[in-house]
């Protein structure tokens, strides 16, 4: 089994209703993305390129990446972001798989002009990136926790920070956001914080975004939280939506425990034997 690693979230600093410098905002669509002016450009085949080899976090975090087990080709890199997703059972007892489980692993979301997630092909900077959705369904009168693990495997770490940085444009444009037809969050408040600042001691660097869900399916306003952080070229978020009856805390316990095992998984693809 994969280490584990521990996980706080930020829900105190969230609830002060302060947007600290450096904040993020893609949690919308469950996944960062590049800026249509830095990454416009659609990738295209599936051969073999080459990239700069991962080289040991600066942060101070105990991460030692190996040059030999970084992803050079798409293929590569697909089977890296399944090993590394999280799957019904890691979020906790009694969550299941959605219809649809998985994306399609040649688009990811886009935050358009007008606040919308739409699909869009996979800019050049990215080697693959996967989305799969599970939910602890409604029982007893309460409704579900409906989850989504992000995995985005990027060429280099150079453009996994850019994935990164750029979300706080995103934030800030788009308080208020669309998820897909019925469905939208809204009052927005994110963060970021380098490893060793604000607990995260994790990652290289993560960001979160808390706010408001609403569904016309299910009502509203209920519980909405998302975490991405980054080891190296990889980048992992969670995002998790409550319903009637369902606490912020129990939303928060499966993301923690969800990204916590993606975090050690990833660790476990890109570091070698000890």
């Amino acid at each position: 089994m994969a280490y584990q690693r521990p996980v706080r979230l930020c829900c105190g600093i969230l609830a002060t209703g302060l947007a600290l410098a450096g904040c993020s905002g893609a949690g919308g669509g469950e996944n960062a993305k590049p800026t249509a002016a830095e990454k416009a450009t659609a990738s295209s085949g599936t051969g073999a390129t080459s990239a700069p080899a991962p080289t040991p976090s600066s942060t101070g975090l105990d991460f030692h990446p190996d040059p030999d087990r970084a992803p050079k080709t798409r293929a590569e890199a697909a089977r890296m972001a399944r090993a590394i997703a999280a799957a019904p059972v890691n979020w906790g007892p009694g969550f299941v798989k959605r219809n649809p489980y998985e994306s399609d692993p040649g688009y990811w979301p886009v935050l358009d002009a007008d606040c919308v997630w739409q699909r869009a092909p996979l800019p050049s900077t990215v080697l693959a990136t996967l989305t799969r959705y599970s939910e602890l369904p409604a029982k007893d009168g309460k409704g579900p926790i409906r989850l989504a693990a992000v995995v985005t495997v990027h060429r280099t770490v150079k453009d996994a920070e850019w994935e990164m940085a750029e979300t706080l444009e995103e934030g800030l444009r788009c308080p208020d956001q669309q998820l897909r037809q019925g469905e939208r969050i809204t009052g927005l408040l994110s963060q970021g914080s380098d490893f060793g600042l604000l607990g995260n001691f994790s990652s290289e660097d993560t960001l979160t975004e808390g706010g408001q869900y609403f569904s016309d399916e299910l009502g509203g306003p209920y519980y909405y939280y998302w975490i991405q952080s980054r080891l190296g070229q990889i980048t992992v978020a969670v995002a998790g939506r409550g319903a009637k009856g369902r606490s912020g805390p129990e939303v928060d316990a499966a993301l923690q425990q969800g990204v916590g095992q993606m975090l050690g998984q990833t660790e476990s693809e890109l570091e070698g034997p000890e």
